[in-house]
């Protein structure tokens, strides 16, 4: 008989064990463990699981975008820039509410009374709503967020805006009732519509040569501006004051612009700038502070 040769069975590589008899970690791994620990210690994980879980709650069109203001949003109320260090879900919820409450006041201009009105109505309930922790009610924070919203959403300069924010603000912990939200809300477009006119108005006045305007020139202009706004005295909204500024026909301009240029004084420019500033100056001149 042949010898038959015996084969032993093969044996599969075993994990290597250390001398306590636990199984040996790879560097790759252990690595990776240690990565993932230090995000978990640093709150990395929770923060990006809390996010995933709102954009799978909300579902939102543009996901990028979701998770980009979300993140923005949590750096500016982060206890190191001075915020409150809320809840990133509660400031999720409060953003959003920001952004249906934009969406309505925007559904109508504010010459059709009625229509913003309403808007504006469903605006205030919509920040009005109350959390676990708050309760119902507006209060001034999240009412000066709502001003600094729409005015930076405006094409007018930040330091055009800024002395009328200062002027119709809320304190943070002030409740703020309808009458003032609303008035807030009116002045806020009116400006943003006055500014625009008045830089349309200055493209009229400016050299396009040299991208500046006759400094006589547009001073004449501001002081027929001033004078039709205090000719409006007797109004009480801002609507009425962007009306009496657009009255000013081109006889009264060009009168005032002949004038200017008939004086002897050499002229000096007066930049873009210095018209918007100087053109809300007397717009917000009219506009009386949140008491």
């Amino acid at each position: 008989m042949a010898a038959v040769e015996k084969r032993r069975p093969a044996v599969a590589p075993v994990a290597g064990f250390t001398d306590g008899g636990r199984p040996a970690v790879s560097r790759t791994a252990a690595t990776a463990e240690s990565e993932e620990d230090f995000l978990r210690q640093i709150g990395v994980t929770e923060m990006l699981r809390a996010a995933l879980l709102k954009v799978l709650e909300a579902r939102p069109e543009e996901p990028i975008a979701f998770l980009a203001h979300y993140f923005e949003n949590m750096g500016l109320r982060s206890p190191a820039n001075g915020g409150a260090g809320e809840p990133p879900g509660q400031l999720l919820l409060q953003q959003q509410r920001l952004g249906r409450a934009l969406w309505h006041l925007r559904l109508a201009h504010h010459s059709q009374r009625t229509a913003f009105n309403n808007n504006v109505s469903v605006a205030y309930a919509c920040l009005s709503a109350s959390g676990r922790k708050k309760k119902p009610g507006l209060d001034g924070r999240t009412y000066s967020e709502l001003l600094k919203r729409i005015c930076r959403d405006g094409e007018a300069p930040e330091e055009v805006v800024a002395p009328l924010l200062h002027k119709i603000q809320c304190r943070d912990h002030e409740a703020v009732p309808l009458d003032v939200f609303r008035a807030g809300m009116l002045t806020c477009f009116v400006l943003l519509e006055f500014v625009a006119r008045a830089g349309a108005l200055y493209q009229l006045l400016e050299d396009p040569t040299l991208a500046v305007a006759d400094r006589r020139v547009g001073q004449a202009v501001l002081d027929t501006l001033e004078g039709a706004l205090q000719a409006s005295d007797a109004a009480t909204t801002p609507s009425r004051y962007l009306e009496a500024g657009s009255r000013l026909g081109p006889d009264s301009l060009a009168l005032a612009m002949d004038r200017a240029l008939g004086a002897r004084r050499p002229g000096s420019p007066m930049t873009r700038e210095e018209f918007l500033e100087k053109a809300a100056a007397l717009f917000i001149a009219k506009v009386k502070p949140v008491a």
